[in-house]
């Protein structure tokens, strides 16, 4: 559960247990008295009367008119988000259950009576698999193939003490150049700023990538280690079934984690440590309710519906904003089979197919999640303060938890922008509506036609399987049996009361319709590539004509297959990486105590563009490398240019970059190391230019000198010829 840090004002903590004896004067329950003066009571009695003075203050706080005004709320936006969801709810049953292989329980009941096939052709799950595997292939990476980057801003503002410092420095230079009687001109100061602040933009450009590539490492072990990329996956195969698919976080829960200490004597033992751990999850689109009209998950009011575990109940207990007797009497109710489902409990036509999944499990109680807008004035009302509810006439996002009649949280909402931490995204999003449409919805028609004409090829081909035979029963035996045959079998007749000639026994053959149906499949599969955009050569089907039989063909027409891969990739940049990682930079300046990784951020979400340039992106690189191999150009790019280049070639090809490019700190080092050399080496050869004019014998002719260059390739001239020249 999330464990945010607002506290409402009319939760208060569950007493803690008081002594068993208690001073004074009161008449005994369930115990004696002791010479008059001390009364005494059993355990049993005391908890007894804590749990009903605690029942007392729950149902008192409970009754207020502010709370039961916010479960009334509560309650009459859930009744009109359910009705709101009447058609999309049909729908997403019918393609969870699609999914399945099974048709609608009314589809079901059908058949039965008509006694007709129940085959299923799993056409639309064939096509929910194909769309996740390409989906996924672009967007389900990390590391450095990951749909997603940070940039920094594109002009980072200077800090003041920066321009303050560039204007202190060019008085200081413009003092001394008029001390030294060479004053400057107007154009000598303007240029010397510009040179200073264009010196202090590239510097802060310099820290700016520094701070965002730390940042971005710090949020891709966050989003690994809070469960990102499962949820990503699970989203993913919510957006062809459902209308719009939910996505959830960062939640924050405490989560246990394991290390290992060493003791005194050596040995090691396990340590549990429990810390605030920002989470992912993927939120089922069947228990997600926006508002009626709705445009967003950010419009309106919205509410999840949860089954909580009893377990779950207890940890909230205790946590700032959660009401610990409201939760005492939801378990309490619970046990005792007061606390009221039916208000929670999903529409009734849900089918067996999702009641396990979708039902309320065993020891579990439903919840309402409501966020929304409240007046500040009811607010005030529960207890908040004016530091917290500072203009009682304008109304505050919440977060409100509701059980049947117990409202067991209330806290405004935390976030700055007072967004609620859920993204939705859609395979085909309408715009103004927070239900878009399905791949489902895309190919449901054809889904029914080869569906039916599955049925009707099953049926023909059972019926003309074999011939059908017409009887006269008025010259069959008694006893004797029609209903079989078999091959030797000896029919016994008599003769026809009628006079008719006509044969007792009448073989006919129906006709058999299986190259009919079988094109009418055909069609309507066809159709369903057409309908979704997902071609089934896409996922490798060899069963392609036309221009699809040459490899250049080919070629064209995946590419303009994956036109719509690349807009479900869009959609998913657009709708659920930009917002989430935004407000992942917004949790890390806020609660993340590192300053090193602070500053102005854009995120770069890059999943579609990447499917463009993936492939041709090495190749491009490896052009680069070669045409920068070049002294020309090497003195342009410098050897930590050169670096950066190999460095990220080493990561496309899957090698560790560290093994194969040292760090740019060793680089410079052996850069300095070098330059040492060289000027050591120049020195060197001074002194011994400088030793040959002082009279020393010169080396004899044609003998080449073996004086080293910086690089170590020998020096190919003599030493005479050196000195002449």
């Amino acid at each position: 559960m999330s464990t945010d840090t607002m506290t409402q004002g009319w939760a208060r903590p569950f007493p803690a247990a008081q002594a068993a004896v208690n001073m004074g004067t009161g008449a005994p329950r369930a115990g004696g008295s002791l010479g008059g003066v001390m009364s005494w009571q059993s355990l049993g009695s005391v908890l007894a009367d804590q749990q009903e003075q605690a029942r007392a203050r729950a149902e008192a706080d409970n009754a207020k008119p502010m709370v039961q005004g916010l479960a009334a709320h509560i309650h009459s936006c859930w009744a009109d988000a359910k009705s709101a969801r009447a058609d999309v709810t049909t729908e997403m049953i019918e393609a969870a259950r699609s999914l399945e292989g099974k048709y609608t329980t009314a589809m079901e009941t059908q058949l039965a009576q008509q006694r007709g096939s129940t085959i299923y052709m799993m056409l639309f799950a064939a096509k929910a698999r194909a769309m996740k595997a390409l989906v996924g292939d672009v967007i389900l990476l990390s590391g450095s193939d990951k749909p997603w980057t940070l940039a920094p801003t594109p002009k980072p503002d200077l800090p003041d003490d920066v321009v303050a410092g560039i204007f202190k420095e060019t008085v200081q230079v413009v003092a001394q150049a008029e001390a030294s009687g060479q004053p400057m001109d107007t154009e000598q100061v303007r240029q010397m700023l510009r040179d200073a602040r264009d010196k202090a933009d590239n510097a802060l450009n310099a820290e700016a990538r520094h701070r965002v590539g730390m940042e971005e490492r710090r949020m891709e072990d966050m989003l690994l280690e809070g469960g990102f990329y499962p949820a990503l996956s699970e989203f993913l195969d919510d957006m062809a079934p459902y209308p719009t698919a939910f996505i959830k976080g960062p939640v924050v829960r405490r989560v246990g984690t394991l290390r290992w200490q060493a003791g005194p004597d050596g040995a090691w033992s396990p340590v549990v440590d429990r810390a605030l751990v920002p989470q992912w999850e993927r939120v089922d689109p069947m228990r997600m309710y926006p508002a009626r009209g709705a445009r967003s998950v950010q419009d309106g009011y919205l509410i999840e519906l949860h089954d909580l575990g009893l377990d779950a109940l207890e940890e909230m207990k205790g946590v700032p904003g959660y009401s610990d007797d409201a939760i005492n009497m939801v378990i309490t109710e619970n046990a005792s089979g007061l606390l009221s489902h039916a208000w929670a409990f999903a529409p009734p036509d849900r089918a067996d197919l999702e009641r396990p999944r979708m039902g309320r499990p065993a020891q579990t109680v439903q919840a309402l999640q409501f966020w929304g807008r409240v007046p500040g004035q009811l607010l005030r009302d529960w207890g908040m303060d004016e530091s917290e509810v500072p203009d009682a006439t304008t109304s505050y996002d919440v977060e409100a938890w509701l059980i049947d009649r117990w409202v067991i949280r209330a806290i405004i909402n935390t976030d700055p922008l007072a967004r609620r931490p859920y993204y939705a995204c859609s395979y085909d999003p309408v715009p103004g509506r927070v239900w878009g449409r399905s791949l489902y919805a895309a190919m449901r028609d054809c889904q029914l036609m080869c569906n039916a004409a599955a049925r009707a090829l099953d049926i023909n081909m059972g019926i003309s399987s074999g011939p059908q035979v017409g009887v006269d029963v008025d010259r069959m035996p008694a006893g004797e049996s029609i209903t079989e045959m078999y091959p030797w079998k000896i029919w016994q007749f008599g003769s026809s009361a009628s006079g008719s000639t006509l044969p007792p026994l009448t073989f006919f053959q129906p006709d058999s319709h299986a190259n009919e149906l079988m094109l009418v499949y055909e069609k309507f599969s066809v159709l369903a590539d057409e309908y979704t955009g997902i071609p089934r050569y896409m996922t490798g089907s060899p069963d392609v004509g036309g221009a699809g039989r040459t490899a250049s063909g080919m070629s064209m027409m995946i590419g303009n297959a994956s036109k719509t891969v690349k807009n479900l990739v869009a959609n998913v940049d657009r709708c659920v990486f930009t917002p989430l990682l935004t407000d992942l930079h917004t949790y890390i300046m806020r609660f993340v105590d590192d300053p090193s990784i602070k500053g102005d951020v854009n995120v770069v979400a890059r999943g579609a563009q990447s499917m463009a340039v993936k492939e041709a992106a090495q190749v491009r690189r490896n052009e680069f490398l070669a045409a920068t191999a070049n002294p020309i150009d090497m003195q342009i790019v410098g050897v930590e240019g050169r670096a950066a280049l190999l460095r990220e070639t080493a990561k496309t090809l899957d090698i560790d970059p560290d093994t194969v490019v040292p760090p740019i700190s060793d680089i410079r080092l052996r850069l300095a190391q070098a330059q040492q050399a060289q000027m050591q080496a120049m020195a060197a050869q001074g002194q011994q230019g400088q030793q040959g004019q002082q009279g020393q014998q010169p080396a004899p002719p044609g003998k080449p000198d073996q004086t080293q260059l910086v690089n170590g390739a020998p020096v190919t001239q003599n030493f005479d010829q050196r000195a002449t020249g």
